[in-house]
């Protein structure tokens, strides 16, 4: 069943829990994910790249995405990620996306959030004030999209600490932007970790008792599990998953093709190996963030 995204996180922090979310570049991904989600009896959000969205087809794989969180059997939520571009936002929206992360991280303090009032209000004019809003405060390295970005060429642990989140501008932030989440920057990084990741506790601590409204973690591939089973107790409800999902795909993939293409030109078999590649890594997400 479709479901709001501020909904499905906040049910999970009342179990002392996170939602994990996942980025889906095509339907045979999301479908494994939803799979998983549903075998495990617990919300998922689906993710699509600002990239894919400013396509056509991005587009229309947003409106099957929500038609499959529709048709889900738990809680799943569509969400536009790392958006800047209005025009994308407003397109992606209309295609059936339920939530926008307004990502103006990259740019000055007050000029990510005039972005974020501003596709507020924009979405307000055009009838869609439900469309939930997260923000970013903080600026995380690396590249969503790709695993040997900026991300794997921080401090020796792999971090960059340059962007992390200054927890003395979250209140302002949060009371000006009336963002509903909150991403944030505390050691976290896109792509691959150069060395064994090293989160910054203490200002992930600080941050939580300044704001009201439930935190993200971005960048979580390769942050052992014994590390983010902590994040719920400083309320962090969402947890994104990109590199780990392709990284997975991309092997199967490698691995299994030559042995299809003998067997009779097997894609539907090759494609089946791919779901349960998908879904594997989606279910262990699942269960490390479950409580």
């Amino acid at each position: 069943m479709r479901a709001r995204l501020d909904e499905i996180v906040a049910s999970a922090l009342q179990q002392g829990s996170a939602v994990p979310a996942f980025t889906c570049y095509d339907f045979t991904t999301a479908m494994a994910v939803v799979s998983a989600a549903e075998e495990s009896g617990r919300g998922v959000i689906l993710l699509v790249a600002p990239k894919t969205a400013a396509t056509p087809n991005g587009l229309r794989l947003i409106t099957a995405l929500r038609g499959l969180a529709d048709a889900a059997a738990v809680p799943v939520s569509v969400q536009l990620d790392h958006a800047s571009d209005l025009d994308v936002i407003l397109a992606a929206v209309a295609a059936g996306a339920d939530s926008v992360l307004a990502d103006g991280s990259s740019l000055p303090y007050e000029d990510n959030i005039a972005l974020v009032r501003q596709v507020r209000a924009e979405l307000t004019a055009r009838g869609r004030a439900d469309v939930v809003l997260e923000a970013e405060l903080g600026g995380l390295a690396g590249d969503e999209d790709r695993a040997f970005g900026e991300g794997a060429e921080g401090d020796a642990a792999g971090n960059d600490s340059i962007g992390l989140t200054d927890s003395a501008q979250v209140e302002d932030f949060v009371a000006q932007t009336g963002a509903q989440l909150l991403a944030v920057a505390v050691g976290n990084v896109h792509g691959k970790y150069k060395g064994k990741p090293e989160l910054r506790w203490e200002v992930l601590q600080d941050i939580a008792v300044r704001t009201h409204i439930p935190l993200v973690l971005h960048g979580a591939s390769g942050i052992p599990g014994e590390e983010l089973v902590k994040a719920p107790a400083m309320n962090v409800g969402k947890v994104n998953f990109n590199t780990e999902l392709r990284t997975g795909v991309l092997s199967t993939l490698e691995t299994e093709t030559a042995a299809h293409r003998a067997d009779g030109e097997n894609l539907q078999g090759l494609l089946a190996r791919w779901n349960d590649s998908a879904k594997d890594f989606a279910a262990s997400a699942l269960a490390m963030l479950t409580r």
